[in-house]
């Protein structure tokens, strides 16, 4: 249940987006977000290439 309330919440914050005319664009950079990304992860907010700086900022914090 958690795991689909957390969708539930991003869906309705990507609806959120669209109605502000943000969606679509990366949260960290203000560039847009492929389509092909979309596509495969509507409720992306980050660029394919900001989110894997992101993911590698998790690794290296996580090994510390």
């Amino acid at each position: 249940r958690d795991r689909q309330r957390k969708l539930i919440s991003k869906i309705d914050a990507a609806l959120r987006r669209l109605d502000e005319g943000e969606y679509g664009w990366c949260e960290e950079t203000g560039e847009p977000i492929g389509v092909a990304r979309l596509e495969a992860r509507p409720i992306a907010t980050l660029s394919l290439d900001a989110q894997e700086r992101h993911e590698r900022r998790e690794r290296v914090h996580r090994d510390d």
